[in-house]
């Protein structure tokens, strides 16, 4: 991967800036594709490697997962302690991983969505907005579909 390390003027942390288009889309390119393969297939400790140490994520299955307030993780530990109950818990008929490739990047943000409607039925819907710096996902927000959010409804209701 070719890049150099700047420090960019009025800040006093080093960043590690890409010099070519081919080393950005790479990144982007290999997030998209590996962050698709850990989470289909449960593997929460190989996730968790692809977020900096200070990421933050934000989803509305956060607070139904683990119970709390917020729907803001912050920092890698707690980002992997949601993954890791959310996997335990997971087997829903209504995550079927489809996707069809298609993916938008425009400067450090990638976006991909998993559509309700799939070759084999209806999924939960989502939208997957991630900021990438230094090879890492630094911000991860988690929109959920209508299809997706009254499931959420109706598990927030069953323990009202």
């Amino acid at each position: 991967m070719a890049g150099r390390l700047k420090v960019k003027p009025g800040f006093q942390t080093a960043f590690f800036l890409c010099e070519t288009l081919e080393c950005i889309m790479n990144d982007f390119e290999r997030i998209y594709r590996d962050w698709h393969e850990y989470a289909k297939n449960r593997d929460s400790e190989a996730l968790i490697g692809l977020y900096a140490d200070d990421a933050v994520l934000e989803s509305p299955l956060v607070p139904v997962i683990l119970n709390i307030e917020s729907g803001i993780l912050n920092g890698k530990a707690e980002i992997l302690r949601f993954l890791q109950e959310g996997t335990r818990r997971r087997p829903n008929e209504l995550v079927r991983w489809y996707r069809d490739g298609s993916r938008f990047i425009s400067g450090d943000t990638l976006i991909w969505e998993y559509p309700r409607q799939t070759p084999d039925g209806n999924q939960v819907d989502i939208l997957e907005v991630m900021r990438i710096g230094q090879g890492k996902i630094r911000h991860h927000r988690i929109y959920w579909g209508w299809f997706g959010t009254q499931m959420l409804i109706r598990s927030a209701s069953g323990k009202a």
